[in-house]
């Protein structure tokens, strides 16, 4: 038996020994945790958080807009918000990420049991230790409410309820989250509640209603939600709310004015470039072939073939939703790493189906990590708009 395998029914079976944790992956998690420490003295330290700061000066002061709630709620708290706010807020939510994850990991392999997985991921550049690069940005709110979702019980129609709202949240966040992050609360939902139990014609109109909701409120946001002031007066009111200098110019600002039309200009008049770096992005993700293998696994030991074909189906889907992101907008650091996170987050989700029916052992084997963890763990981060 591998010294990684994974019980299949951690919650009804007997505990297992918990794993010694070896040298190497003891080292492992410290660097990892060394690493986080230097990144986050280096990003408050080193680095202005321009766009976040501008993203938290917005709110609802000339109307609805999109990408503005977070600045609204901000601004229950500050009338002048104050230049630190957006890293204190980023480094808060990222901890609460941690903890989620570690509660979340926990429960769905057993934390003591499966420590060098654990680490594995720790160490992956394209999760949490890329939310740091990113702080202060809105993608770690999806990755959040998608831990917390497989972390709450899923016993009735209050869970999908929840989760509708929580997606509309998310919204209202930044409209980019129906690609980036929804899809994956939306799989999670299918798993834990759709696919465990028989469905009413109740359960079915939730659903529809839910995702027709959500659709039109994207629509919405999307091409009928921009300030209904001039940019000059935008920008007025928020230097007006700064406690810092004023905005250099209108360049930040001038994010809230964006079309689709423009979005993709810009995107595709950089494609070539964007396009040199993608063996970057494939060598990392190749690094992370022990996950690959472990999610395949976790798939093959499913007992359903509708459960089989429903976690396959939940991997395109999500992906093709990153494909579009890709088209138009050229953040593509930040978008790779975002989705290798949904990778993860809907291989716990996989997990936790399958342990539910009992499913068989998947194993993640040791010695074949090890060395692709200690890569992963000497890189960084992945980053946001380029590679490293």
């Amino acid at each position: 038996m591998s010294s990684l395998e994974i019980s299949s029914n951690a919650a009804k079976a007997a505990p297992e020994a918990p794993i010694a944790l070896g040298t190497a992956w003891r080292a492992m998690l410290a660097v990892n945790v060394c690493l986080m420490a230097a990144l986050f003295v280096y990003k408050i330290g080193f680095s202005s958080p321009d766009l976040q700061y501008t993203q938290i000066l917005a709110d609802y002061h000339f109307g609805f807009m999109k990408r503005a709630l977070v600045g609204a709620l901000v601004g229950l708290a500050f009338q002048e918000v104050p230049t630190w706010t957006p890293y204190a807020l980023g480094a808060v939510l990222w901890f609460a990420t941690l903890t989620c994850f570690v509660l979340l990991f926990d429960k769905v392999f057993g934390l003591r049991r499966q420590m060098p997985l654990f680490v594995f991921m720790i160490a992956s550049p394209l999760f949490l230790k890329n939310f740091i690069q990113t702080l202060g940005y809105y993608d770690i709110y999806g990755c959040l409410l998608v831990i917390i979702f497989l972390l709450v019980p899923a016993r009735s129609a209050v869970y999908v309820a929840s989760a509708a709202a929580a997606a509309v949240v998310l919204l209202l966040i930044h409209h980019l989250h129906m690609l980036l992050y929804i899809p994956t609360l939306i799989a999670v939902v299918a798993f834990r509640y759709y696919l465990v139990r028989a469905i009413g014609k109740a359960d079915l109109l939730l659903a529809a209603a839910s995702l027709g909701l959500l659709f039109a409120f994207f629509l919405f946001l999307q091409f009928a939600a921009s300030p209904s002031v001039p940019l000059e007066q935008l920008e007025a009111y928020m230097n007006s709310r700064m406690t810092g200098p004023p905005l250099r110019g209108t360049i930040w600002v001038a994010i809230f004015y964006r079309t689709l039309g423009n979005e993709l200009h810009d995107t595709w008049n950089f494609m070539s470039t964007n396009v040199a770096r993608f063996p970057i992005y494939v060598a990392l993700i190749a690094l992370h072939s022990p996950l690959i293998r472990l999610f395949r696994s976790v798939i093959q030991s499913l007992e359903s073939t509708l459960h089989r074909r429903a976690v396959v189906a939940a991997i395109v889907a999500v992906s093709l939703g990153y494909v579009v992101i890709f088209a138009i907008v050229f953040d593509y650091s930040r978008w790779v790493a975002s989705w290798a996170t949904c990778m993860i987050l809907l291989l716990l989700a996989a997990r936790q189906l399958a342990a539910a029916r009992g499913a068989p052992e998947a194993a993640f084997d040791e010695r074949r990590s090890r060395g692709f963890a200690w890569i992963l763990t000497c890189v960084p981060r992945l980053g946001t708009v380029t590679p490293f």
